[in-house]
C-alpha cells in the first residue's frame, strides 16, 4: 500500500534548499534518529541539486510504501534531461565530472537503505529508500495527510537559515565523529579484558539457559497444578449452585435466583479460563497427546450443532451447519479439530449481534487438506489487529466487548492445537462487514518430526539447495514435504542470524523467507540481500501470513505468496527462478522504454539491465547472463563495437546475442551482424511471442552445433 504524502517542484536553487528542508522534516516527524535525518537530507539534496543542474529541473516525491509497520520512506527524484553517460561507472566512484557529478551520485547511494537509479536519455528517475526504525507505529493516510498540510503551512527556511542548519549539523557530525574516537580507543583499552572474560561468560550463559529450562519446566507444572486445583472448587461452586437454581432445597427469591446465577456464571467463565491454562501449559510442556482416528466431518458437524445451539438465545441471529461433500474421512484428533471449531463458533456468536454464523468445509484434494470454514457477520477485525488476535490474552478494544467476557486464551491455543495436528489457521476480515475463520488440517494426520538444522543437512550435490528462513516447525515440515523428490534440497532455518552462518558455507540458489519472524527484523534482512551485489542476484520467495505485497517487491523480492502456500506454486516458482536456461537475461539499451517493454515479455526470468554499452561490457563479464538484448545505437559505444569486443573476449564469446534495433539495416550491416549475432528483432514488435521465437532461435543454434560437434568427434 503506497501513500503519498508531498511533491517538490525543482526548477530553481530555492528548491533545491526547499526539498533538503522537507526531507528533514518529514524525516524528524516519521522517527528517524536525527543522524538519519541529517545523511537523508543530505542525499537528497545532493540528487535535487543534480536534477536542476544537469537535468533541467525536475521534481521530488515523497511516499511512504507498506500496510505493515515498519514502513519504508520513499523519495523518488526525476528530470527529463539528457540522461547519465556511463552511469555503471559514475555508481562504482570511477567517474565524476569536473564539478563533482559522480562524486554526489555515489555519496548519495551510501547515505540511504537503498537506492535505485534509471537513466536514458528522455530523463533520470532516483528514488531513496529508508525504513522506519523498528517499533515505528502503523501510519495512516489521515495521520500523512495531516503532516503534510503542517510542512506546507510552516515557513520554508530562507537559504541563509537552510546553509546555518548545515553548519550545526556539520559541526554535530565533527563532534559524534570525536565522542567515537574517544570511545574507540577506550574500547581498544578494554578489548583485552573483554577477551579474558568471554570464557567466563559462555559458562555462566550456559548456567542461565539451564536455569531458564528449569524455569520453563517449573512454570509449566504450576500452571498444570494450578489448574488441577482451582478445578475442585469450582466444579464445587458449579454443582452447588446446579442444586439451588434446581429448587431441590426449596424456592429461591427473584433476588436470590439473580445472585446465584451470577455466581454460577463466574464460576463457568473461570473454569472456561482454568481449561485453557491447563491446555496451553500441556502444549508449551510437550505433554498434549494426538489421539488420531478415523471420523466423518458430517458427524463431527452434528455434534458441534446439538452442542451449540444451545448458544445461541439471539432471535436474530442463526447457525447454518452447510452439508459437507465430497469429503472423505479424515484421519486425526477428533477431539481437537472440535475443540478449535467450538472456539470459532462461539466467539462468532458473541461478537455478532445479528445476521448468521455459517460453518462450512471443503477438501483440496492436491494438497489432501480438509479446510474448515467459519465465517460470521458480525463486527469484523481491522488488518493491523488479525495477528494480534492470536496472541495471548489480547483482546480488541469494541463496545461489543464489555458485553461479552473471553479469556484471550482461545485463539492462541486453538493456532497450536492447528499446528500439532500439523495444518494452519489464518483469518480474512473486514470491520463492519465480518470475518471467516480458516483451519486447515490434514487428511491424514502425520506426527511432526523435529525440524534438521541446515549446518546438520549433507549436501547433495544433484539438487540445488534452498534457504527456507522459518521459524514455524510445522510449516517447516511441510516445506520439506513438498520438495521432497524435487530438483530442490531444502536448508531449514529458524532466524536471521542463522541464515547468515548458512550463506557464509553455502550459497543457496534460492531463499523462502517469512517476514514474521519472532524477535527478528526480516524486512531489513530481505532490504540487504536486494541491496548487497554479492546476495541481489539470489531470488528470494517471500511466503509469508502479512498482506504486503507492495511493501515486500519495493524491498526486492522475486515472488510474494500469502500463506498457506501451495506445493506446485512453490515448486514453480522455484524452477522459474533457478533454471539456468531461463534466468539471467542482460539488456543493453539506453531507451528506457524499450527495457521496460523488453522485461514485460521476459517473465519469471531474472533481467539485468545496462543503459551503456561499457557497462553492457561489464555486466556479462560478471553475471554471465544466458542470453543478450543488444541495441545498436548506445551513448558511449556503437552495438557493432560492442558485439566485437563481446566475441573477443573468451568469457563472454560463447554468449548468444539477439540484436535489437529500429533502424532499417543495410545489406552490408546485416551480414556483419550475422557473423556475431544469433537473431534479429525489431522494436516494432517487442511483444512476447516475438521475444519468445528470438529466445528460441539461440537454443536451436547451440543444439545444431553440439549436434555437429558430436559428429565430428
Amino acid at each position: 500500500m503506497s501513500f503519498k504524502i508531498l511533491t517538490v517542484s525543482i526548477q530553481n536553487e530555492q528548491d533545491v534548499v526547499l526539498a533538503r528542508q522537507r526531507a528533514r522534516e518529514l524525516a524528524a516527524l516519521l522517527g528517524l534518529e536525527r543522524g538519519d535525518q541529517t545523511r537523508l537530507a543530505t542525499a537528497v539534496s545532493e540528487i535535487a541539486r543534480n536534477a536542476y543542474q544537469y537535468g533541467g529541473g525536475g521534481k521530488a516525491e515523497f511516499s511512504l510504501e507498506g500496510g505493515a509497520a515498519p514502513q519504508l520512506f520513499l523519495i523518488r527524484i526525476s528530470d527529463a534531461g539528457a540522461g547519465i553517460a556511463n552511469l555503471e561507472e559514475v555508481l562504482a566512484g570511477r567517474r565524476r565530472s569536473g564539478n563533482g557529478l559522480g562524486l554526489g551520485i555515489s555519496g548519495a547511494r551510501r547515505l540511504v537503505d537503498q537506492f535505485e537509479i534509471r537513466s536514458s536519455r528522455s530523463g533520470t528517475a532516483v528514488v531513496l529508500k529508508k525504513m522506519l526504525p523498528p517499533g515505528s507505529p502503523l501510519l495512516r493516510p489521515e495521520r500523512l495527510m495531516a503532516m503534510a498540510d503542517e510542512l506546507i503551512r510552516g515557513r520554508p527556511a530562507d537559504p541563509y537559515q537552510e546553509i546555518q542548519q548545515q553548519n550545526q549539523e556539520l559541526l554535530a557530525a565533527l563532534d559524534e565523529l570525536r565522542q567515537r574516537q574517544e570511545e574507540l580507543a577506550l574500547l581498544n583499552s578494554e578489548l583485552e579484558d573483554t577477551n579474558r572474560g568471554v570464557v567466563a561468560l559462555y559458562a555462566e550463559l550456559d548456567e542461565k539457559a539451564d536455569h531458564l529450562r528449569r524455569a520453563d519446566e517449573i512454570k509449566s507444572r504450576f500452571l498444570s497444578n494450578m489448574s488441577h486445583e482451582f478445578r475442585t472448587p469450582l466444579n464445587s461452586i458449579t454443582a452447588l449452585t446446579g442444586l439451588l437454581l434446581g429448587r431441590s432445597d426449596g424456592d429461591l427469591t427473584p433476588e436470590q435466583e439473580k445472585q446465584v446465577s451470577l455466581i454460577r456464571k463466574g464460576a463457568q467463565d473461570l473454569t472456561e479460563l482454568v481449561n485453557d491454562l491447563l491446555d496451553l501449559a500441556k502444549v508449551e510442556a510437550g505433554k498434549i497427546v494426538i489421539r488420531p482416528a478415523e471420523f466423518e466431518v458430517a458427524n463431527l458437524f452434528g455434534a458441534l450443532r446439538g452442542m451449540l445451539r444451545p448458544l445461541l438465545i439471539n432471535e436474530n441471529l442463526k447457525l447454518i451447519f452447510e452439508e459437507p461433500q465430497g469429503i472423505p474421512p479424515v484421519y486425526s484428533d477428533e477431539g481437537k479439530v472440535s475443540q478449535i471449531l467450538r472456539n470459532f463458533i462461539s466467539n462468532a456468536l458473541k461478537y455478532t449481534e445479528r445476521g448468521e454464523v455459517r460453518v462450512a468445509a471443503a477438501f483440496d484434494a492436491e494438497k489432501q487438506v480438509v479446510t474448515f470454514r467459519v465465517s460470521d457477520t458480525g463486527i469484523g477485525i481491522a488488518r493491523e489487529d488479525q495477528e494480534r488476535i492470536f496472541q495471548e490474552f489480547s483482546q480488541l478494544d469494541h463496545p461489543i466487548q464489555k458485553k461479552v467476557k473471553g479469556t484471550g486464551l482461545g485463539l492462541p491455543l486453538s493456532r497450536r492445537l492447528a499446528e500439532l495436528l500439523g495444518g494452519s489457521l489464518r483469518v480474512e476480515s473486514r470491520p463492519g462487514v465480518g470475518s471467516t475463520f480458516h483451519a486447515a488440517i490434514p487428511v491424514l494426520y502425520q506426527p511432526v518430526e523435529p525440524m534438521t538444522p541446515a549446518a546438520a543437512v549433507t549436501l547433495d550435490e544433484s539438487r540445488l539447495p534452498v534457504l527456507v528462513v522459518e521459524d514455524n516447525p510445522e510449516t517447516a515440515f511441510i516445506y520439506e514435504k513438498f520438495l521432497k523428490g524435487s530438483p530442490f534440497q531444502m536448508l531449514p532455518v529458524r532466524t536471521v542470524r542463522e541464515a547468515h552462518s548458512v550463506m557464509k558455507a553455502v550459497r543457496p540458489s534460492a531463499i523462502v523467507l517469512d517476514i514474521l519472524l519472532p524477535g527478528e527484523d526480516a524486512w531489513v534482512f530481505l532490504a540487504e540481500l536486494k541491496s548487497d551485489p554479492n546476495t541481489s542476484w539470489i531470488p528470494v520467495l517471500v511466503v509469508t501470513g502479512v498482506d504486503d505485497r507492495r511493501k515486500v517487491m519495493a524491498l526486492g523480492a522475486d515472488a510474494y505468496c500469502i500463506k498457506p502456500v501451495e506445493r506446485r506454486w512453490l515448486v514453480d516458482q522455484l524452477t522459474v527462478f533457478t533454471n539456468p536456461d531461463r534466468r539471467r537475461i542482460l539488456i543493453v539499451d539506453d531507451d528506457e522504454a524499450s527495457r521496460y517493454l523488453l522485461r514485460r515479455a521476459l517473465p519469471g526470468r531474472l533481467v539485468i539491465e545496462a543503459g551503456g554499452g561499457r557497462e553492457g561490457l561489464r555486466l556479462a563479464v560478471e553475471r554471465q547472463p544466458q542470453v543478450i538484448f543488444l541495441d545498436l545505437k548506445l551513448p558511449d559505444l556503437s552495438g557493432f563495437e560492442v558485439l566485437e569486443k563481446l566475441k573477443e573476449d573468451p568469457q563472454t564469446r560463447d554468449i548468444p546475442v539477439i540484436v535489437v534495433t529500429s533502424r532499417v539495416l543495410e545489406p552490408q550491416e546485416s551480414r556483419r551482424l550475422a557473423a556475431f549475432a544469433e537473431a534479429i528483432l525489431s522494436k516494432q514488435d517487442l511483444s512476447p511471442e516475438a521475444v519468445s521465437h528470438a529466445l528460441a532461435t539461440p537454443r536451436r543454434e547451440e543444439g545444431s552445433q553440439e549436434a555437429e560437434g558430436e559428429q565430428h568427434d
